[in-house]
């Protein structure tokens, strides 16, 4: 950072020349392709998106290019590619080397993102445009200056991108541990009793609601968790039940989808509560539940589906409640740490993205010349 400042401070102490970004580099559009007319190979084909829509057999690019995405939700997303690639729905930034090297103008065009996205335009899917992107006046620094900068933001993306994969790695390598253990501590003991789900729970599947009586978040009048079959959708006036049940989603793609309530909560019409009788754990009934992949119980039809009658056929394992509260309690660790992980994970990645967005902004921010 000291050696970028005096750099600029040694060879354009009174600021730095601008120039429109379509006179430093050039600026052009993909090419359409349907999949009808992808041939089999290894190219990346370059979209919308935040990574390669699929694989082609040509390119239409090569070496190291910019890309700008040209429309639907990713519009003006900034990407930077090494090697041949074919530009479709997107368009490239190529800058001409005299002027400006291309690691410096996808940095700057990085920094610019906000921008690049306020440009869309068009009604239906969006579009960011190449005409209007040549437009935005992009620093033009000394190269040896350039230089300096990419090498400090490149350090800082590399380190960004180890500590990151440090830390995925240890949550990986805890959920392989917590999926081990789970397996060891779910699977039946030769002194464990079978039952079924109809006669270790109450069944019963939760009430409907309308869409405009849930909140997204929290509100004075609405503050009771309401869920469904993949968790909370939202945030209810009232409630449909209080006390800790496990839930199982009922319909479609959630079938067999096993979340936790506990407390005050609605419970609405594609999530069956299930009431642990006396000799059931709770808590370890939610571990259990999840273990037993449901969803194979699911009607086999366009739109599965799990009813209370079906569930109370399914066969479920019943050790002694104290081996339950046991097995509950460390599956329970286990989870906690892998969710605290999580947690540093997202913290630690937040961190470092802001640090280098901190340098970043400070090193691409230049006073202009006056002429």
């Amino acid at each position: 950072m000291s050696n970028a400042n005096q750099l600029i401070e040694a060879l354009c102490p009174e600021g730095v020349n601008f120039a429109p970004l379509n006179t430093v580099a050039k600026l052009k559009r993909g090419t359409s392709i349907t999949k009808k007319q992808v041939t089999e190979g290894d190219i990346p084909v370059v979209a919308g998106g935040r990574t390669a829509a699929y694989f082609h057999g040509e390119s239409n690019r090569e070496g190291e290019t910019i890309v700008i995405a040209g429309s639907g939700a990713y519009a003006g997303y900034v990407s930077w590619w090494e090697g041949p690639i074919f530009v479709s729905d997107a368009f490239s930034v190529k800058p001409e080397k005299r002027f400006l090297i291309p690691r410096y103008c996808y940095y700057w065009l990085t920094f610019q993102q906000e921008i690049l996205h306020s440009l869309k335009s068009g009604g239906g899917v969006p579009h960011v445009y190449a005409k209007d992107v040549g437009k935005l006046r992009i620093p033009v620094p000394p190269l040896e200056i350039q230089h300096v900068i990419v090498e400090i933001l490149d350090d800082f993306a590399h380190l960004e991108s180890e500590h990151k994969a440090v830390l995925e790695s240890e949550l990986e390598a805890r959920r392989t541990q917590y999926e081990y253990y789970r397996t060891m501590l779910l699977s039946s003991g030769e002194d464990w009793r079978w039952t079924t789900l109809g006669e270790s729970f109450a069944l019963k599947a939760g009430k409907s609601i309308k869409s405009d009586a849930i909140s997204s978040r929290v509100t004075s009048d609405r503050h009771i968790p309401c869920f469904g079959g993949n968790g909370i959708r939202g945030f209810v006036e009232s409630h449909s039940h209080n006390g800790q049940f496990p839930l199982i989603g009922r319909q479609g793609a959630l079938c067999g989808n096993v979340n936790w309530a506990e407390g005050y909560f609605y419970a609405t019409e594609h999530a069956i509560v299930a009431t642990p009788h006396q000799t059931v754990n709770a808590r370890w009934a939610y571990h259990m539940l999840g273990f037993l992949d449901l969803n194979k119980y699911a009607t086999k039809s366009a739109q599965p589906g799990l009813s209370v009658a079906r569930l109370k056929r399914v066969p479920f394992p019943l050790p002694d409640l104290q081996i339950q509260r046991e097995t509950a309690a460390i599956l329970d660790k286990f989870g906690s740490l892998i969710n605290d992980l999580n947690s540093v994970l997202f913290s630690e990645i937040a961190a470092r993205r802001k640090q280098y967005e901190y340098y970043r902004d400070k090193l691409l921010t230049f006073k202009e010349l006056s002429v």
